[in-house]
């Protein structure tokens, strides 16, 4: 565990409005970097929308499967940096993406979303996983603020009401994890093959909230926010563990838990999203609730630091066992979730432990080569071998999010 004690070297040692601006600075540049790197490198020009692989020496693997996370994240990031600072070649890509979401991915006849097309927008796997319909739905949120387009709007409501009306669980509360096509129960549940295969999960919730609460921004609906308002209280109620302060992330329909595992990115990235949606809702006494919930799960994130700044992926409690690699996602939510902590509590260590990750970020996962962030390191500090610059889950969504969240709350 890092010594959390302000350093000599520290930037803040010259203050903190000093070591504020730099950061902003420091990520308005890198935001143009990674936004740049996905308008100049990810169209698919032959087959139109955006490319489904690229490796990190930018070769392009031309029949790579497309998946509806990538492209929504996609979206959504090009519509968030647009937002934040105008410009229209961002503008342009924003409709690119919108209008190949809308051709390709959207169901017509039973509603939702693929899971993924093949490389020429063919559909390839049918099956309704609630996680890409969540963020589909955050990224029509986000691109509406961006273009006005009511049909976006339309689209993320319909979206919506078919989750309740099809995966939320009335009895228990809570959404289920996934259904075939035509929205029957499916034997195979999970988002990937490191998943648990379950009914309830953390991550599926954690992203449905988040898009709830972008769509709540331009629809203020009452039932929404009562959603809103049942996410957050099933974090608090069910997969934020008050005795260890980590998340449990697999759960049956009942609400048994089904795992101990401890992912170090899901506990700091909820804080602030935790957050984020009661203060969206105005829930004066939700979030009075959930910023002592983000000091202390900030605190127990500390747990899982190197000494270098980077934040580990996972760990076993059963066999004490550090899955010792660095994700870049991994990294992106610590720099937001340690700020949020300082933000909240005033405590210094947690700004000086949110400049610490960025400050890992720049000197290990950023590509300063080929553009981009590396999937992540090893505990060598070696990049770790076979992974995408772009893929199925390699999207610009955590890095860039990290920097315009961030960048708001500094001008803020």
């Amino acid at each position: 565990m890092p010594d959390n004690t302000p350093l000599s070297s520290s930037p803040l040692s010259r203050g903190n409005e000093e070591a504020l601006q730099l950061y902003k600075a420091e990520l308005t540049t890198e935001l143009d970097h990674i936004i740049t790197y996905w308008k100049k490198y990810t169209p698919d020009n032959v087959n139109a929308g955006f490319l489904g692989r690229i490796d990190n020496d930018n070769q392009v693997t031309a029949n790579a499967p497309k998946g509806a996370v990538l492209n929504a994240r996609i979206l959504w990031s090009f519509s968030a940096a647009y937002n934040l600072k105008p410009d229209t070649e961002s503008l342009a890509m924003t409709h690119r993406a919108y209008e190949y979401i809308v051709k390709y991915f959207i169901d017509a006849e039973f509603g939702g979303v693929y899971w993924s097309v093949d490389f020429e927008g063919n559909k390839l796997d049918t099956k309704k996983q609630v996680y890409a319909s969540a963020f589909t739905i955050y990224a029509l949120s986000e691109y509406y603020i961006a273009s006005g387009l009511t049909a976006a709007k339309e689209l993320a409501i319909s979206l919506y009401h078919l989750l309740v009306d099809k995966s939320f669980d009335p009895d228990k509360i809570g959404y289920m994890e996934a259904f075939t096509r035509d929205w029957q129960p499916i034997s195979d549940l999970r988002l990937s093959a490191k998943d648990a295969n379950e009914k309830k999960t953390m991550n599926t919730h954690l992203h449905v909230l988040e898009a709830y609460t972008n769509l709540y921004r331009i629809w203020q609906d009452a039932g929404l926010k009562k959603q809103v308002e049942t996410l957050i209280d099933n974090f608090c109620d069910h997969f934020i563990d008050a005795k260890n302060n980590h998340l449990i992330l697999f759960f049956d329909e009942e609400w048994n838990p089904k795992s101990n595992t401890v992912s170090y990115g899901h506990d700091i990235e909820a804080t602030w999203l935790l957050l984020e949606a009661a203060e969206v809702i105005k829930d004066a006494e939700r979030v009075g609730h959930i910023k002592g919930i983000c000091v202390k799960i900030a605190d127990t994130t500390v747990e899982g630091l190197d000494t270098d700044g980077g934040l580990w992926y996972e760990y076993e409690p059963a066999d004490n066992h550090l899955i010792k690699e660095k994700h870049w996602w991994v990294q992106a939510e610590a720099m937001v979730g340690f700020f949020n902590a300082w933000q909240i509590s005033g405590n210094q260590k947690y700004l000086e432990l949110s400049i610490a990750s960025w400050a890992f970020v720049k000197n290990k996962i950023v590509d300063h080569q080929n553009g981009e962030w590396f999937w992540g390191i090893l505990a060598d500090g070696s990049i770790m071998p076979g992974e995408d610059k772009v893929g199925l889950w390699k999207c610009p969504y955590h890095n860039s999010r990290a920097c315009i969240e961030i960048i708001k709350r500094i001008a803020g």
